[in-house]
């Protein structure tokens, strides 16, 4: 099911609901870049698990208006217009890297409706004082998309993500899958048919990396300023989750854990990105 909300500023929100109508309630956050499309593992898996999945395109991406300027705690009140449309009171969230700042919003800001908040590969408040970070920095808060965005807004930011998104939709023209193959993860490393040959595959790649730059370079914008809520005052139960491979990504939890009151931390064999089996753990610890 897709569908859309109008808000209080006049902007469209676009989302699709994955799982059973009856299932718990869950709004997730998807990374930078992404869409609301879910791929059929995923989809069978939401299945599955007894998960009713609300997927958004934040502002920018998909066919969500762009909200310039915005926060990262301006999502939050997205995300209430639609739990409410759902008639949810009580719902989990959880967001996968990028998405995980905006699930964090979500559960800072919404304690009397958020139960569980579940970041996978999340991303913790960059470190942008200073010169242009090397390519080797120890600490992944210190990387060069933030200082470019801090330092030289959509101007800088701009070029950088558009280059990205041509080599990424290079490789697909290829013959790549529409995700690379994790050596690390359960299910092995091999690659998977090529996207270009699946019609839907192609149009989820085609919303994330072609249609439009905007909800990316202002996720990036967003998240090398304030991001509006402090970490310490999350009271909602959060679990931190990352790939056994993933090492900056462990560091960025690890900061994260430290700024989190009594936040758990999990471990899944894989990368950056989440596998099924993974998927499958974060999925019931949520609905727990």
């Amino acid at each position: 099911m897709t569908a859309t909300i109008s808000t209080p500023d006049g902007r469209t929100v676009a989302y699709s609901l994955y799982g059973e109508p009856g299932g718990v309630p869950v709004v997730f956050h998807g990374g930078s870049p992404s869409t609301r499309w879910k791929r059929p593992d995923v989809v069978r898996a939401t299945e599955q698990c007894g998960i009713r999945l609300l997927t958004f395109d934040r502002p920018g991406y998909g066919e969500s208006t762009r909200q310039v300027g915005r926060s990262v705690a301006d999502v939050v009140a997205d995300v209430r217009l639609l739990a409410e449309a759902q008639g949810w009171d009580r719902f989990a969230v959880a967001g996968g890297s990028g998405g995980g700042p905006h699930a964090l919003a979500c559960a800072a800001l919404l304690p009397e409706s958020v139960t569980r908040c579940a970041v996978v590969s999340g991303i913790a408040p960059p470190l942008v004082d200073g010169p242009e970070p090397s390519e080797d920095e120890e600490d992944p808060r210190r990387n060069r998309t933030s200082w470019l965005a801090a330092h030289g807004g959509e101007a800088a930011l701009r070029p950088e993500v558009e280059e990205t998104a041509r080599e990424i939709m290079a490789l697909i023209a290829a013959g790549g899958p529409e995700f690379p193959p994790d050596p690390h993860s359960p299910e092995g490393g091999t690659a998977g048919p090529p996207a270009r040959d699946d019609a839907d595959a192609m149009a989820r790649l085609r919303a994330t990396f072609v249609d439009s730059h905007d909800g990316w370079i202002d996720d990036n914008l967003a998240f090398a300023r304030d991001w509006g809520f402090a970490l310490g005052g999350i009271e909602v139960p959060v679990s931190l989750w990352c790939g056994s491979a993933d090492e900056r990504g462990g560091r960025q939890a690890a900061h994260l854990a430290s700024a989190i009151p009594h936040a758990s931390s999990y471990q899944y064999a894989g990368g950056h990105m989440l596998n099924d089996a993974a998927y499958r753990r974060v999925l019931t610890w949520v609905s727990e």
